[in-house]
């Protein structure tokens, strides 16, 4: 990997130390260039306008292992969530399962199926910040519909076992559904490896898009059972007299989307794929790994589960034990151009592959 060229890319590592890549991506060269292009044609010529929709699914079918038919063209995580909710058919008594203290994204959509008589089972978080497929498993019966879980949390950046995950939500004949916003782009998911059913994400972060990109992708075990509930005129075919949804996760889909923004977004998924997720993955543990060891030198705690390689994402959260300290060092490292996020009174920090072991090193120094 040569990260010189690549930093080249992202003209935010000429005015700082960003290291907030888990809140969102800075924007690279690659994706304005083709934001502007679109843009440029929508000003001179607007019929000539590429079509977008097909292109990106089959980018992201090649991402996360799945067939383009697969997946649904979403504008975020939230949505995609929220339309698996609304669109499976719960009756009272049913249960979903998903750990306490998810993203609001992966947490209101389902809190709100209680009106609807639902059960809704939060697992709560251990001491050192895990949720263990034992503890989850203990609460998944015959009358869990879903099991629901961040592939990463965002605040501690714990990565979920999602193969146990899977076997566990299969045993009982239930759905496994996963929000990848924090895992996807930065370490491998392949949906049918890792047995997921369905999988949420926007691609304003690791996945190198703008806010307003994203996408659901439903396997067919799931297509059966859930039904769309915001059709538009891409869900179903060309008929305003009787609504014939396509045989695919497109049915899912509603109307127009940002397409300028999904046009420019291919270039970061393709950026992605030539970079090489597994070598993304290895080079984001190696700069934590040297986050990880300067917080140890400085006897700093570290919030997140760490020990496990397995279990690493490319968050660390840190604190220094009051919720006044974290504040000061977080005005502390913004004046010096050190960008990281403030997060359940904790500081978190979060490289991405184009970040440099100096920059890790200045962020350290900083403390």
């Amino acid at each position: 990997m040569d990260v010189t060229a690549l930093r080249q890319l992202f003209p935010v590592t000429e005015n700082c130390v960003f290291l907030n890549n888990a809140a969102e991506s800075p924007l690279n060269l690659r994706v304005r260039q083709r934001l502007d292009e679109y843009l440029l044609l929508a000003s001179n010529a607007p019929h000539q306008k590429p079509s977008v929709r097909t292109a990106v699914r089959t980018e992201l079918a090649g991402l996360v292992g799945s067939m383009p038919d697969e997946i649904a063209l979403v504008t975020s995580t939230g949505v995609g969530v929220g339309i698996v909710a609304a669109g499976y058919p719960w009756r009272p008594g049913d249960n979903i399962v998903l750990p306490a203290d998810e993203h609001w994204n992966n947490t209101f959509p389902w809190l709100a199926l209680q009106e609807r008589g639902v059960e809704v089972r939060l697992v709560p978080v251990d001491r050192e910040q895990r949720v263990s497929p034992e503890a989850i498993a203990a609460q998944v019966d015959q009358r869990t519909r879903i099991l629901a879980t961040a592939a990463v949390r965002f605040n501690t950046g714990f990565r979920a076992d999602l193969k146990a995950l899977s076997a566990i939500a299969h045993a009982q004949g239930a759905l496994l559904m996963v929000d990848g916003i924090q895992g996807l782009g930065v370490f491998p998911i392949h949906v049918q490896e890792d047995g997921i059913d369905i999988l949420a994400s926007a691609g304003f972060k690791w996945l190198l898009g703008l806010p307003g990109t994203g996408f659901l992708y439903v396997n067919a075990k799931a297509q059966e059972k859930i039904k769309p509930v915001l059709p538009g005129m891409f869900a179903a075919e060309d008929d305003t007299r009787e609504l014939h949804y396509f045989p695919d996760a497109r049915r899912y889909e509603t109307g127009t989307i940002a397409y300028a923004f999904f046009h420019a977004w291919i270039a970061g998924l393709k950026l992605l794929q030539e970079v090489g997720i597994p070598q993304i993955h290895a080079r984001v543990l190696a700069l934590t790994d040297r986050i990880i060891a300067g917080l140890r030198a400085k006897r700093i705690s570290i919030a997140s589960p760490v020990e496990k390689a397995s279990e690493r994402s490319a968050i660390i959260s840190f604190t220094l034990e009051t919720r006044e300290a974290n504040q000061e060092l977080y005005r502390k490292l913004t004046a010096n151009g050190v960008i990281v996020a403030p997060r359940d009174g904790r500081l978190r920090v979060s490289p991405n592959f184009f970040n440099t072991e100096a920059e890790i090193d200045r962020f350290l120094d900083l403390l």
